[in-house]
């Protein structure tokens, strides 16, 4: 064994199968070390919650015990509050380990962007270099260019596009985790997860939102499982049984891609085994699935390409004019489940209480706050990032532009969604609202998505710490629907 060393920088990808900065480190005979930086300050500002960072935890904690029987020790360091203070150590820990290469792989936000540029500054001066690696997406973004060289703006012929290069070029293979290394890798000082609560603590105030670990068990080992039940049990029916939010039908893999414990390699792989390796046609259950793979796959492209939705921008520039209302008090009802439309607030309750919600649900309660409520979509984009265990930017910011009909391939404005009929038609008999509303019981069937409808004498009732459930609706859906298209409308005429 020499006596340099290479570093792998963990960051988005805490996982030790298929990771090409892992494995590209583990080239050769050198030393290698891994390094996770923990940035409570940096979490706050990117709207980490209490859910994602447990998450995280628990993740970083199976990923140090797979790469302990590699014989690669993980330093957890808690020195770091926010990027800005990486580049520094970073180099300092290179220096300390004789380290020539640092691996990581790449990320496509604009600060992480920004952080990475001044880390490979500091390593160049510390002599060593920064390998960033591609990872996060199937198709690397900016692989995919129109006829006529430009950046795709809209999913379908972008699905088409990167269907034809997977088809032309191949599925890229989902590489196997490395050889255990020589078990002689000398001294490192590595910092025990205990310090972790410490660094928890340095956060300004308390972590919004809820951290469920019984639902939600960190790892590889749970990602892997979580794919290999959905691919055996539910894939083929994914394509009707995904909008239906009393029922387990979706892979609920959105986390473990989020912090990177499975690769989206290995989840095409599983999808495609399922389908007898078609990429197109076969079972519709699994085209439909490979189909959100790719619609993860272009929100990263759409990041990379136009970096000013990374920066709090609307996509479509001209959607920064729409004169959103501003209404605390509507908002602060959005949040905490009581407009008074059921669906609605069952979505935004099973949030709260678990971290998650159901992806149907995601656009329905986003299209209620930024279209009837008319309340700008970067708070309710805010308010997901602070409560979602698998919180990832490009899908969250990518699913609200979208639902408010500023982003790319969005909704057409003048088509909002009515809360309604949509619990009407994908929670049939209201199994889903009853679980989370409890105030709502023993609503009949027929009134249970609309119990204005029935009047006040309903068997509504109340939860021991709350009032009865509100009586009408905070807006009127007719009145705030016209309300928005006239909005949007303006700012086309105006």
């Amino acid at each position: 064994m020499s006596d340099g060393a290479r570093l792998v920088w963990f960051r988005s990808d805490l996982r030790v199968h298929d990771n090409p900065a892992l494995l590209a480190a583990c080239r050769g005979r050198d030393r290698v070390v891994a390094v996770y930086h923990a940035c409570p300050v940096q979490w706050r500002r990117h709207d980490w919650g209490a859910a994602k960072v447990g998450f995280v935890q628990r993740s970083l904690r199976a990923l140090a015990e797979r790469l302990d029987r590699l014989h690669i020790p993980l330093v957890v360091d808690t020195t770091c509050d926010d990027f800005a203070a990486i580049p520094a150590r970073l180099a300092e820990r290179v220096r300390a380990l004789r380290v020539t290469e640092v691996h990581a792989n790449r990320e496509y936000e604009v600060n992480e962007a920004a952080r990475d540029a001044a880390c490979a500054a500091a390593l160049e001066a510390a002599g060593a270099a920064l390998c960033l690696h591609d990872d996060q997406c199937i198709v690397p973004p900016g692989a995919l260019r129109t006829g006529a060289g430009g950046w795709y703006r809209v999913f379908t012929p972008f699905r088409r596009a990167w269907t034809r290069r997977l088809a032309e070029e191949g599925v890229p293979a989902a590489a196997a985790a490395p050889a255990p290394r020589p078990a002689d890798t000398g001294p490192v000082d590595v910092p025990s997860m205990a310090a972790w609560s410490a660094v928890v603590g340095r956060s300004a105030a308390a972590l919004p939102g809820a951290d469920r670990a019984d639902l939600w068990p960190g790892g590889e080992a749970a990602a892997t499982a979580r794919l290999a039940s959905f691919t055996k049990d539910r894939v083929c029916a994914y394509d009707t049984a995904r909008d239906r939010p009393a029922i387990d039908g979706t892979s609920a893999l959105s986390p473990y891609l989020a912090v990177g414990a499975i690769s989206v390699r290995r989840c095409l792989a599983a999808a495609l085994a399922a389908n007898a390796g078609r990429l197109e046609g076969g079972n519709a259950g699994v085209i439909t699935w490979i189909g959100e793979l790719a619609w993860r796959d272009f929100y990263r492209h759409i990041l990379h390409a136009f970096p000013r939705v990374g920066r709090n921008r609307a996509f479509q520039p001209e959607t920064e004019r729409v004169a959103w209302r501003d209404d605390p008090e509507a908002f602060a009802a959005w949040c905490a489940g009581r407009t008074g439309i059921p669906i609605i607030d069952a979505g935004m309750r099973q949030l709260g209480a678990t971290g998650w919600m159901h992806n149907r649900l995601r656009m329905v309660t986003a299209m209620f706050l930024t279209k009837n409520l008319l309340i700008d979509w970067r708070a309710g984009e805010r308010f997901f990032m602070q409560h979602l265990v698998d919180g990832d930017f490009a899908s969250n910011n990518g699913g609200w532009q979208w639902s408010a009909s500023t982003g790319t391939d969005a909704v057409p404005y003048f088509r909002v969604f009515n809360p309604v009929s949509q619990g009407e038609k994908f929670d049939p008999g209201g199994a889903f609202v009853r679980r989370w509303i409890a105030e709502l019981a023993e609503v009949p069937d027929r009134f249970i998505h609309a119990p204005w409808r029935g009047g006040t004498a309903l068997p509504t009732r109340g939860a021991a710490d709350r009032s009865a459930y509100p009586v009408e609706p905070i807006v009127d859906l007719r009145a705030s629907r016209a309300r928005a298209i006239e909005a949007f409308r303006t700012i086309r005429t105006g």
